[in-house]
C-alpha cells in the first residue's frame, strides 16, 4: 500500500435495468499513468464520476493515500487533490482564459495574480497560454490547455483525463504526452481514458480493463499489442476493416467555390471549398476541431444555404434545396454532435429513427407515422450495429455516448444513401465498434455510394480513405491520394502553416 495512491475496493453502482459498476477493485500507484479501458457501456464514465464525486457508489470503498476517501461532490475531490479534465470542454467562449480558469476555482486570487500563475504554470509544462485571450478565438488544442492548466493550478495528486487527444493533431499529442510524463516525474498520478490503444501503449504504465461493469483484468500496455487489449475489452476477436477493390464510378457530388459566412461570433466561415467525390470512393477530410467541419457538413446537408458557389448532386444543382429534398434524393449526413443535432435527447430511438428515415424508409405516409414499421427499422439498426440498449423505446439520452453514436450512424447507413457525409463517425466508440462502423462505411462505398468522412482520427482516415484533404480555417487543401501520404504529413496539412512545405515534399 505504500506505493498506492488510490485504492478502489468493491465499488458498485446500479441504475434501473443496468449495473454500471459491479464490485470493481483496482489500485492506482504513485507516480503512475494508469489506463482505464473498456468498450462503450463498460462502466468507465460511472467509475470516474464516483472517483470525482459526481456519483455516489451504492457499495464499496476508496482510500486515497491510505486515508478513507468518500467525495460527496467535485469540490470535495478537488480539496483532496483529485482533478479531472472532461472529454467535453466546460468553457465560456465570450470570456477570456483567466476568467474561465477563475470560474473553476472556489477562491480565485485577484485576476492579475491569476494571470501571472497561468503564464508561469503553462510555460513550465510546455502548454503556453495567453491569459487574456478570449476562449472563443482559441483552437481546440488551446482550449484543452485551458482545462489542463485549470487543473494544474490545484496541484493535484491524481489527474483524471477522459479522451484527451480526440481533438489534437499528432504534433499536439506529442506535446501533451511530454507534459503528462513531466507531471508523473513530479509525483502526480494520472488516470487516462482513451479508445486510442496505440497511445495507451506509448504512454501508460498499467491498464485496467472493464467489461460489462466488471474488472476483467489488468495488463502492462507496452507488453501487449493494441489488438490484444481490444480483444480483452470486448471478450472476443473482431475483424479489421478491409476495403473491397473496385473501380470508381461517376462523380456523384461536386462543390464549386463554396463560401459561407460564419454562423456566429466564434464560428468558422467556409472559403471557396471545392471538392468532388465519385461512386465507390471514400474522401477523407481531416482537420483540428473548429476549422469548419460542422459548417461544411451543414452546407452539404442543406441546413445552411451557401450564398456563393454551387453544389451538384448526381448532375443536378441542389444549392438551393433544403435538407428534406436532399435527403429524399439520396444525400444523407451524420453530424458530430450526437445529442441535439443527430438525435433528439428526450425522444425514443424509434422516434429518432422517424426523424431522418421517415420518407426514405416509408415510415411516414400522408402525414401518418407507421409506428410498427418505425420500431422494426429501429430494432434492425440496434441489432445490426450492436447498440447496447434495453430496446427501441428507450430515450436517446439514456444511451452511452458510444452506443448512441452506433445508432445514429447505423440509422443513416441503413437508408442506403447515394452520398453519405459523416463527421466523426467513430468518435468515443471502442475499438471493436469503430472497426464495425468503418467496415460499414467501406461496404456502403463498395455498393456504389460516395462517402465523405470528416474526422480528427488520422488513423481512421488513413485506413478507409482513397483520397485526403485537410480543412484549416475554413479552407480545404487540394485532395491527394492517401497512398502518397503518411500521418506526419497529414498532421502538418491540418496545421495549415506547413501546407506549402508538405506540398513541396509530395
Amino acid at each position: 500500500m505504500a506505493d498506492t495512491l488510490l485504492s478502489i475496493r468493491g465499488l458498485t453502482k446500479a441504475y434501473p435495468g443496468v449495473v454500471a459498476n459491479d464490485t470493481v477493485s483496482f489500485d492506482i500507484g504513485k507516480n503512475e499513468i494508469h489506463a482505464l479501458l473498456g468498450e462503450n457501456g463498460a462502466g468507465k464514465s460511472t467509475l470516474v464520476k464516483m472517483i470525482f464525486g459526481l456519483v455516489k457508489p451504492d457499495k464499496g470503498e476508496m482510500h486515497l493515500n491510505g486515508e478513507p476517501y468518500q467525495p460527496g461532490k467535485p469540490s470535495d475531490a478537488r480539496r483532496s487533490g483529485v482533478a479531472m479534465v472532461f472529454q467535453h470542454f466546460s468553457l465560456f467562449d465570450a470570456l477570456d482564459v483567466a476568467e474561465n480558469v477563475a470560474l473553476g476555482m472556489e477562491t480565485p486570487p485577484p485576476m492579475r495574480d491569476l494571470a501571472r500563475q497561468i503564464r508561469e504554470v503553462s510555460e513550465t509544462y510546455g502548454l503556453p497560454l495567453d491569459p487574456y485571450r478570449v476562449v472563443g478565438t482559441l483552437s481546440a488544442g488551446e482550449r484543452q490547455r485551458v482545462e489542463i492548466i485549470r487543473c494544474l493550478l490545484q496541484n493535484p495528486r491524481l489527474l483524471i483525463m477522459d479522451e484527451p487527444t480526440s481533438v489534437l493533431t499528432p504534433q499536439e499529442v506529442e506535446i501533451l504526452f511530454r507534459t503528462l510524463n513531466k507531471l508523473k516525474a513530479e509525483g502526480t498520478s494520472i488516470l487516462y481514458i482513451s479508445h486510442k490503444l496505440e497511445e495507451i501503449r506509448t504512454l501508460c504504465d498499467e491498464a485496467t480493463i472493464l467489461r460489462l461493469g466488471k474488472n476483467v483484468g489488468t495488463c502492462t500496455p507496452r507488453e501487449v499489442t493494441a489488438r490484444q487489449m481490444a480483444e480483452m475489452m470486448v471478450g472476443s476477436s473482431f475483424l479489421t476493416p478491409e476495403p473491397k477493390a473496385g473501380a470508381k464510378g461517376e462523380v456523384l457530388l461536386r462543390c464549386e467555390a463554396l463560401s459561407l459566412p460564419a454562423p456566429g461570433a466564434f464560428g468558422t466561415p467556409l472559403r471557396e471549398i471545392s471538392l468532388e467525390v465519385r461512386a465507390g470512393e471514400v474522401l477523407g477530410i481531416g482537420g483540428v476541431a473548429g476549422n469548419g467541419q460542422d459548417e461544411l457538413l451543414m452546407a452539404l446537408s442543406g441546413e445552411r444555404l451557401a450564398p456563393q458557389g454551387a453544389i451538384w448532386f448526381k448532375g443536378r444543382d441542389v444549392s438551393r434545396d433544403g435538407p428534406s429534398l436532399r435527403r429524399e434524393a439520396g444525400l444523407l449526413t451524420g453530424p458530430e454532435e450526437r445529442l441535439g443535432h443527430a438525435a433528439a435527447p428526450n425522444m425514443s430511438l424509434t422516434e429518432n429513427a422517424v426523424l431522418t428515415a421517415g420518407q426514405r424508409k416509408g415510415l411516414v405516409k400522408n402525414g401518418f407515422i407507421n409506428w410498427i414499421a418505425a420500431q422494426d427499422f429501429a430494432d434492425h439498426v440496434i441489432a445490426k450495429f450492436d447498440v447496447r440498449t434495453p430496446g427501441a423505446s428507450v430515450a436517446a439520452r439514456a444511451l452511452s455516448g458510444g452506443n448512441l453514436q452506433k445508432f445514429v450512424v447505423g440509422r443513416e447507413i441503413e437508408q442506403n444513401p447515394d452520398v453519405f457525409v459523416v463527421n466523426q463517425p467513430t468518435w468515443g466508440v471502442d475499438a471493436a465498434a469503430a472497426a464495425a462502423i468503418r467496415q460499414a462505411l467501406l461496404d456502403l462505398a463498395a455498393k456504389g455510394a460516395a462517402i465523405i468522412c470528416i474526422s480528427q482520427d488520422l488513423d481512421e482516415l488513413m485506413e478507409i480513405s482513397d483520397r485526403f484533404g485537410a480543412l484549416n480555417e475554413g479552407r480545404l487543401s487540394a485532395t491527394r491520394p492517401v497512398a502518397d501520404l503518411d500521418v506526419e504529413k497529414i498532421g502538418l496539412m491540418m496545421g495549415g502553416a506547413h501546407d506549402m512545405e508538405v506540398a513541396h515534399d509530395i
